[in-house]
């Protein structure tokens, strides 16, 4: 299954409204037709928050919101960015010389991201150029993934442009990869998921090798996505890459606790597969190698027995060099139990028991509590919001996404939808200032969604 290139279909463009109108966008902005188009759906991270950058294994589910870009393949060898959307202006390069700017997160660079992954991939130098025109409904900078969409949706345009083919695995691990261009130490979840997805069912994504497993969601209850409203644009902030480093210093520190060869030793994953054991006694390793105090530069530099020189030079990373203090107990502990409630959740799955929805619903609550407490990735809106909807029938909830702002996603019987979606608009929407311009994306229910797709016209 995985091996596949991702699916081309023939449809009459005329009779879906959006595409038709991106069609017609299209030929008034450049004058011309869309060869084709290509779509990349956003996700909701259902459970596994912050650990697929530490090695472990993630259950995502794509949603039906998604990035869309009408392309026509042009004898120049420029590139022409335009957006559906005025807030995001134009931009046109060249083709051959890609340059991505790492110290604004502006919408292009993502789009250059996943152009330029497939560019050097194949270890191409001259490239056609193309005009598109992107649409996309994922609300931006709300944890559901709009620019991994975006990079991912960017990448198969240019696969296609080009003729080329590659699996979907490969596409994921390309644009993953890619993605750090922009800065983010991001993990592959969310390209994996834009590529691996299946309508119906939810994923468990694993990583090195890359694969994806069906997980069959309960029956009897829904995911619904809420939107705090409060932005957070992980490229543009320095939280999301002091977390990343925060997990690496945790993983080296521990090694060398337990005399292992810790040099090269990036995740956490690594330091429990080396010792052989399970997760629960990496637990116990946790407490028994960290404190919870948080540690200075220097007594890192102590704990693995370097000089601050080489801590700045060969650990950290440019936008974690000026962090004075890690805190590293908290990270682990909250990556290994994570890990952990990602193994049980799929179990419950498969085992199906009566209580299903109440076991997965408790999961969500736990892993809600360890990124708030733990990792520390949740804000004041977000933690209402989970409240909120707790109190009206949800049975778990918790932020998703990398968090500080962006969404909650909750488990909701489904008999008790239509008055869990009333009242938890009534008790953090109306009235809302923040939330007004977007309400109608804010709350609603759904349900796995398929994958990327290239559309030509019948």
């Amino acid at each position: 299954m995985a091996a596949e290139d991702p699916a081309t279909r023939r449809v009459q463009v005329a009779e879906h409204p959006r595409l038709l109108k991106l069609k017609e966008m299209f030929n008034s902005k450049f004058g011309s037709t869309p060869k084709f188009y290509v779509r990349a759906p956003g996700r909701v991270n259902i459970i596994g928050e912050h650990i697929d950058y530490c090695g472990y294994s993630v259950i995502p589910m794509a949603v039906e919101q998604d990035m869309l870009i009408a392309v026509e393949p042009v004898k120049t060898h420029t590139l022409q960015l335009a957006n559906t959307d005025p807030l995001y202006l134009d931009f046109s390069t060249t083709a051959n010389n890609i340059c991505i700017d790492k110290t604004k997160p502006l919408w292009h660079n993502y789009f250059l991201c996943g152009f330029k992954g497939i560019q050097e991939h194949f270890g191409l130098s001259k490239l056609p150029g193309m005009n598109c025109l992107v649409d996309g409904n994922i609300p931006p900078s709300s944890g559901l993934s709009s620019s991994s969409a975006l990079v991912c949706c960017a990448g198969l345009v240019t696969l296609t442009v080009l003729g080329l083919r590659l699996s979907k695995v490969e596409l994921a691990e390309i644009c993953a990869k890619s993605e750090r261009y922009i800065g983010t130490e991001g993990g592959g979840m969310d390209q994996s998921i834009s590529f691996l997805a299946e309508e119906g069912t939810a994923k468990l994504i694993e990583f090195s090798p890359l694969r994806a497993t069906n997980v069959k969601l309960p029956s009897g209850a829904v995911f619904v996505i809420a939107n705090s409203c409060v932005e957070m644009n992980k490229a543009a902030t320095s939280h999301f890459n002091v977390r990343v480093m925060e997990c690496r210093l945790a993983a080296k520190v521990l090694a060398k606790h337990k005399g292992l060869q810790w040099d090269n030793v990036l995740r956490l994953e690594e330091v429990q597969s080396k010792l052989g054991i399970s997760l629960e006694e990496m637990l116990l390793v946790t407490e028994d190698g960290l404190h919870p105090e948080p540690y200075s530069r220097e007594e890192i530099c102590r704990c693995l027995g370097i000089s601050l020189e080489k801590l700045r030079t060969q650990i950290l990373t440019p936008n974690t060099q000026d962090e004075l203090t890690f805190k590293l107990y908290q990270r682990a502990k909250h990556v290994y139990s994570e890990a952990a409630r990602v193994l049980q959740f799929k179990q419950v799955c498969e085992d199906a028991p009566d209580n299903a929805v109440q076991l997965l619903g408790e999961l969500m609550n736990q892993s809600h509590r360890s990124c708030r407490d733990m990792y520390e990735c949740s804000c004041p809106e977000l933690d209402q919001l989970v409240d909120i909807c707790r109190k009206f029938g949800a049975k778990g909830s918790r932020l998703t996404g990398a968090g500080w702002g962006g969404c909650t996603v909750s488990l909701v019987p489904t008999d008790m939808l239509s008055s869990f979606l009333a009242s938890v608009h009534e008790a953090y929407y109306q009235g809302n200032t923040s939330c007004l311009a977007r309400e109608k994306h804010s709350l609603f229910a759904t349900k796995p969604g398929g994958g990327a797709l290239v559309f030509r016209e019948a």
